[in-house]
């Protein structure tokens, strides 16, 4: 049997603290066998941005991206932050590489219609045109891609993409022949009926579990892109997907998130 893929998402909050971060990094240096790390750094980018006169602007968790703001999260998300992992983790005797979406043509996406909202320089990606093959081949080296937000549209631009969709459209083409685990990470320690309360955590949510906790206003914001991507990712066959505390890497807690096909047709 192949050793399974870990594909690991780290968000801003854990990116902002360098304890955290150095905490997070040293497990994933630790963890063994095959991995892929993809970072966000909203928090960066919008620190960074509101410091040049440019408000961030911000739909259901999606950061609006005009020319000015492309141009800055590309400095920040592949330039300060990735190169900074990367820098941390070779040091640390992990082999890793930093990329964008753009390089190797390994992600890419497709600017989002402006309607009903123009979102900008943003893309959807398609997980049938990530290309897996060239993904895998880094892997198979031994090496560690590190990818950030951002992925292009194949005609010279770059696209902010959101950091839990690309984790989630990398565990989706690489389960088609490959044993895959997609974690989540940040600095809660999973989904939580009360974000200021650690042990309201739900240790299992599904598919009418994630309807629920929408209608009753339980999960907003940026809960629900990585909940609707956990989801899907399950659902396409990827083997595990938790969502948890970036240091319980290497543990088991937090919130695993399951598709049950016949509780989705009842929907």
């Amino acid at each position: 049997m192949k050793d399974i893929i870990n594909i690991v998402k780290i968000g801003g909050n854990v990116i902002d603290s360098p304890e955290a971060l150095e905490q997070f990094l040293t497990q994933l240096a630790a963890m063994e066998g095959r991995k892929i790390l993809v970072h966000g750094g909203g928090k960066e980018a919008s620190r960074l941005s509101r410091s040049m006169g440019i408000e961030p602007v911000m739909i259901e968790g999606r950061r609006v991206t005009d020319r000015a703001t492309l141009d800055l999260v590309t400095m920040v998300y592949a330039g300060l932050i990735n190169k900074r992992i990367v820098a941390r983790l070779q040091s640390l005797g992990c082999d890793a590489v930093g990329l964008t979406g753009a390089d190797g043509n390994a992600i890419p996406a497709t600017r989002r219609s402006a309607l009903p909202v123009d979102y900008g320089y943003v893309g959807d990606i398609d997980p049938k045109q990530v290309n897996a093959a060239w993904v895998l081949s880094l892997v198979g080296e031994g090496r560690v891609p590190v990818f950030c937000a951002l992925c292009h549209d194949g005609a010279g631009s770059m696209l902010n993409c959101n950091a839990d969709t690309i984790a989630a459209s990398l565990a989706r083409a690489l389960c088609a022949t490959e044993r895959v685990r997609l974690t989540y990470c940040f600095e809660k320690p999973g989904v939580m009926t009360d974000v200021s309360d650690d042990s309201t955590v739900i240790p299992l949510v599904t598919a009418a579990g994630f309807v629920r906790l929408r209608h009753e206003g339980l999960v907003s914001s940026g809960m629900i892109p990585k909940l609707q991507n956990a989801l899907d990712s399950a659902a396409a066959g990827v083997e595990e997907v938790r969502i948890c505390r970036a240091e319980d890497l290497l543990g088991t807690g937090g919130t695993v998130i399951r598709y049950d096909s016949d509780e989705a047709a009842a929907l």
